[in-house]
């Protein structure tokens, strides 16, 4: 199924934007106004997906996981377009963590395939939850007799392992594919169904994987809510922006300039293509990185335009960052939004790739040059518009901005000037 919108084109069409004088206030009250819609979809999104494993795990079918397989892929359109407001917020990334932490260290939730998966480094990769209702952490036990919500919040970077993921979107793509074992070959995680029935249980522990699944699918529900709550009109997040004009615009350019370079086109892309190592892909079990990415970059190009499509089809838009740039230097506000066209069609390629049956994973495998070439295409466009963001910042007369950098890029970092 293809969750982007119904053709490149179609959203590229809109880029002769007619800009407006725009205040400082009014953009960044757009701004939150559309972060709460993306997390009100994200949240929207998370339960249509408890739906379709409430429904699966009363009937444990291959045909039932594979609806609650594309709704997991359908959560993910809305909230990956909202990774363009973390970064600049201290609020939200202290609690993104908890929605979208990766990679992760698979077996301290359920069983992996000999000791693949394992981390000599993490004592607790191979832990299995689902199999061992108690666990020793530095001393203490840990009683997962009953799963429950808390369990797993207590469970999470167990520690101090960031590796130690076990609530989240990722965790639940995990229980919903198991691992992936192709390597850099075709085909994504393979797990059976009836890993989830009790009648008739392969893999072992079925009531406490069942129970694992809505836990922590409860979860996401819960810090989606908060997700929200921070973003609404009494909310702290929408505080952070809108108190100070000044300090609002840094949040704001620093989210865009640190997903667009460190986040996504270092940890996310250069990382993984100069291993070729499919664990380095975002969406690994499910091998659905190809459109993780592109709502990523969506996400960008959504605030610097002032303009989200819902999920229903309805559009939150209003006074832009691209409208205070043209303000005052038309020339490269249009250079910018050409830029994050740009990268929106190098993204697509991407999408286009895996849609005709090359998968992330092999487009960054060792003996894939052409591969590789689609991959590194969108890096480049990525590390491009960000140094044309680095302008705007200029332009709009903010100083010192600290982009987060990546060792896999040529500079390990930036500070926008």
């Amino acid at each position: 199924m293809n969750f982007r919108i119904t053709a490149l084109a179609a959203l590229l069409s809109g880029t002769a934007l007619c800009a407006q004088a725009a205040e400082p206030a009014d953009v960044l009250t757009n701004y939150a106004d559309i972060a709460q819609a993306g997390y009100q979809d994200s949240l929207a999104s998370a339960q249509q997906l408890k739906a379709a494993l409430e429904t699966f795990v009363a009937a444990p079918t291959e045909a039932n996981l594979d609806a609650a397989r594309t709704a997991w892929i359908a959560a993910r359109v809305p909230y990956q377009q909202t990774e363009a407001f973390r970064f600049g917020n201290p609020t939200v990334d202290a609690w993104e963590g908890n929605v979208n932490a990766w990679p992760l260290d698979e077996g301290l939730i359920d069983y992996v395939d000999g000791d693949t998966g394992l981390n000599d480094e993490n004592p607790f990769s191979g832990a299995n939850v689902i199999a061992n209702p108690m666990i020793e952490i530095s001393g203490t036990n840990v009683d997962a007799t009953k799963i429950t919500p808390e369990v797993l919040r207590d469970l999470q970077e167990i520690d101090g392992i960031e590796a130690n993921v076990a609530i989240g979107y990722h965790a639940i793509e995990f229980l919903l594919w198991g691992q992936d074992l192709n390597g850099t070959g075709p085909g994504a995680g393979n797990r059976p169904a009836s890993d989830f029935d009790t009648a008739n249980c392969t893999g072992g522990n079925c009531d406490r994987r069942v129970a694992y699944l809505m836990a922590a699918t409860d979860l996401l529900i819960a810090d989606l809510e908060e997700a929200v709550a921070l973003w609404a009109p009494d909310g702290q997040a929408r505080a952070e922006v809108t108190a100070d004009p000044a300090q609002g615009l840094v949040m704001a350019f620093t989210g865009l300039g640190s997903l667009s370079y460190g986040e996504q086109a270092g940890e996310r892309m250069k990382l993984g293509l100069l291993l070729h190592d499919p664990e380095e892909e975002h969406d690994c079990f499910s091998d659905n990185t190809h459109n993780s990415h592109y709502y990523d970059g969506l996400g960008i190009r959504n605030v610097y335009t002032g303009s989200y499509q819902r999920i229903d089809g309805t559009t939150v838009e209003g006074p832009s960052l691209y409208d205070l740039v043209k303000d005052r230097d038309p020339e490269l506000a249009d250079a910018l939004l050409a830029d994050l066209d740009g990268t929106m069609e190098a993204l697509g390629a991407i999408v286009a790739q895996a849609e005709a049956g090359t998968a992330y994973d092999q487009l960054i495998g060792a003996n894939n040059p052409q591969g590789n070439a689609v991959v590194q295409a969108a890096i480049d466009a990525l590390v491009a518009q960000t140094r044309n963001i680095e302008r705007a910042v200029a332009a709009v007369g903010l100083e010192s901005i600290p982009v987060e950098g990546s060792d896999s890029l040529d500079n390990p970092g930036a500070v926008f000037q």
